[in-house]
């Protein structure tokens, strides 16, 4: 997640905007909240898979918006990201069958 953390960062700053640096923003804005009990596996896959569908559902809007403005560097790392995911959700969804 650090990773696409920066990507994203570097993605705003390339467009000339700014991006949050407080990770405490971060957690006051977002949709994904923080998981208090990790030692139930199957808690804790549902949880998982919770947290994507918001991501991708995010992502899905961006690629949109990145789509109707014709601004390719955003659109390929949206469409990246939500083909890595959908993957991830359907092999976490395997597993929790």
């Amino acid at each position: 997640m650090f990773v696409k953390i920066d990507e994203i960062a570097e993605r705003v700053l390339t467009l000339a905007c700014a991006p949050n640096y407080k990770f405490s923003t971060y957690l006051k804005d977002s949709q994904v909240k923080e998981s208090n009990n990790v030692t139930d596996g199957d808690l804790s896959v549902g949880e998982i898979l919770d947290t994507f569908e918001v991501l991708i559902k995010k992502q899905r809007h961006i690629l949109t918006v990145s789509g109707e403005i014709e601004d390719e560097g955003t659109n390929a790392l949206m469409s990246d990201y939500i083909r890595e995911q959908e993957k991830l959700v359907w092999m976490y969804s395997a597993y929790s069958k």
